[in-house]
This record gives structure tokens, C-alpha cells and sequence, in this order.
């Protein structure tokens, strides 16, 4: 039997500043009176392991298929565990917490964590919709530990309006929050290490404030980036890092495009299709806004777009 495309059950989680938005946008199914804020697409976390809903696999998880078809699916024969992307769909219909993600350097300091980079794609906006991305230059850790201690955290930060179609690449170390009224897909790597500065004096259904973490965030945070590592992109190729690239792609309908061989992420954001295989023993896997599909490297066929798509390619550095 051979490599397909793989579809996975969506990992969901309950966040204060979650919503309803992934149902009503996307389509998916959400536990009742629960505010859903992430959508994990593909993860192969110690807890969460992404489980493939189609084709003869169905059941596995993505580790258990890295075991057994490593080399057909990576195209490696020492391939890394675990999967290096984490992948999501986020609804925050409120801000989110001031927070970083530490370096390599900083967890080896710390002795504990693990490393983050990530980026945002701004699926829809809000209008005056906005994030904030790193530090305004000259800030110290010093005036940044203080603004912490007082509530002030937010006079510090870049306060950067987004729209619909840019993506933002955030290097670990970079203090961030998301606003409100975004729906953002984020590539990252393996890791749910996050450091909590700042929580707009929110509390959750219990009356209690969100644990902090302040200590850590002021050890994993960089008060120098470089603001040429802060890109902003809407076309084309969007993040060329060491963890991941993405391109974007936006076809219309009765359109193809090859898939020639490689280990890729594909996420649909609008429109449906098919995926079919060059081998006729393979299955068409069928698309549509809100999936998000695992191409094998061994897999060869192409993409069919029945209806515009706008969607996102995201690979492994070679």
C-alpha cells in the first residue's frame, strides 16, 4: 500500500479569548458552549498527537506513521522525531496575553523549555484589528520588568494594525499579542512553551488571574531584534527560515498544479478541489476552506481547484 494525502482530526482548545469563529468561518464542528480559541491542524506534541481521519491509515497518529513509513512520508532516512511544525487555526474574538517564546540559547540557560518560532497569517481581520510585535527599540529589561510590575506593558510594545492577507514572521524572543477580531493560521515549531507577561488584568470563568511567568519571559526575551527578522509578507514566498518556509498560492477554479514529490503542509482558506494521485491506486482526496492536508514525499499527482482557493504551502528547509 502507498502514501496518500493525509486529513487529521482537529485538536481543539478552550481558551478565555475564543469563540465561536472556527464553526462559523470554517465550518468545523465545536464542542457546545465552549470558547474555542485554537484549532490544532497537525501536532505531534507529547500530549497531542494528530490522528488521520482518511484512506487505510485512518486511526494512526502522525507519530505511529513516522515509525512505520518514515522514509516514504519524509523522504529521509534520518528524519527527527517528532514532526517539526505545529500548525493551528486561531479565532480571537479578545486579546490575547502579552507573551514570548524562548530561543535555544535561552532554554539551555533556564534548563527548561523549548524553542519556539513562529509566524501568523492573517486569515480576516477586523477593522482597526492590530497585534502587537516586539519591543519599541531602546527598551531595556529593566523598564520592561518594571512595566510588568505596574500594569504598563502594552506602552511598550510595537502596536502594528494588520488586514487580511499578510503574514508576519516572529523569531523566538519576540514579546507579541494578538488583538481582537482576528482569524490567523500559525506555523511553528514543535513546542507549547509560553511565557505569559501581561494579561490585561483579566481573570477566567473562575474569578482567578492567568498564572504569569514572569521571570522566564524576561530571561527568553530579545531586546534587540534585528527589526529586518520582523517580515512582513503577502505574496509569493512568505517565511524563508531555518524551521519552515511558506508560499502563498491563490488559484482559480479549474486550475492545476503539480505535486511533483516532497514532503509538504497544505491549508485551504476559501474555496474546495481535489487532490489526485498520478498513481491509480491511490484515492482523490477532496479539499475544501479549512482543511489542512499532509502530502507525503513519495506522493506524485496534482491539485484540482473546483473553486477559487486561496491556501498556504509550507515546507521543510532542505
Amino acid at each position: 500500500m502507498k502514501l496518500y494525502p493525509f486529513k487529521f482530526k482537529a485538536i481543539f482548545k478552550e481558551r478565555i479569548w475564543g469563540g465561536d469563529g472556527l464553526a462559523r468561518f470554517f465550518n468545523k464542528e465545536l464542542p457546545a458552549n465552549t470558547r474555542i480559541g485554537e484549532s490544532w491542524e497537525l501536532a505531534d506534541l507529547a500530549d497531542d498527537k494528530s490522528v488521520i481521519v482518511n484512506g487505510w491509515l485512518a486511526g494512526l497518529n502522525i507519530a505511529q506513521v513516522l515509525d512505520k513509513y518514515s522514509v516514504e512520508l519524509t523522504g529521509s532516512v534520518d528524519f527527527e522525531r517528532p514532526f517539526p511544525l505545529l500548525i493551528k487555526l486561531l479565532d480571537a474574538q479578545d486579546i490575547l496575553s502579552v507573551q514570548v517564546h524562548p530561543d535555544q540559547a535561552a532554554c539551555d540557560r533556564m534548563g527548561t523549555g523549548e524553542p519556539k518560532t513562529e509566524c501568523w497569517y492573517i486569515i480576516d481581520a477586523a477593522k482597526g484589528a492590530y497585534i502587537y510585535k516586539d519591543v519599541k527599540r531602546g527598551t531595556t529589561r529593566e523598564q520592561f520588568a518594571a512595566a510588568i510590575k505596574n500594569g504598563t506593558v502594552a506602552d511598550l510594545l510595537v502596536k502594528v494594525f494588520v488586514k487580511a492577507g499578510e503574514c508576519h514572521f516572529l523569531p523566538s524572543g519576540t514579546v507579541h499579542a494578538i488583538g481582537a477580531g482576528l482569524m490567523i493560521a500559525e506555523i511553528q515549531q514543535p513546542s507549547d512553551t509560553t511565557y505569559r507577561v501581561f494579561d490585561f488584568n483579566r481573570v477566567d470563568d473562575s474569578g482567578k488571574p492567568r498564572k504569569l511567568h514572569v521571570e522566564e519571559a524576561l530571561e527568553s526575551t530579545n531586546f534587540n531584534m534585528p527589526a529586518d527578522k520582523l517580515t512582513v509578507r503577502h505574496v509569493g514566498r512568505l517565511v524563508e527560515s531555518e524551521f519552515f518556509c511558506i508560499d502563498k498560492g491563490h488559484q482559480a477554479a479549474r486550475c492545476e498544479t503539480l505535486l511533483d514529490g516532497g514532503l509538504k503542509v497544505l491549508m485551504f482558506f476559501s474555496g474546495s478541489g481535489k487532490i489526485v494521485p498520478a498513481d491509480k491506486d491511490i484515492d482523490v482526496v477532496h479539499f475544501e476552506k479549512g482543511d489542512t492536508v499532509l502530502i507525503p514525499a513519495s506522493y506524485k499527482g496534482a491539485i484540482r481547484f473546483d473553486q477559487d482557493c486561496e491556501h498556504l504551502i509550507i515546507t521543510l528547509p532542505s
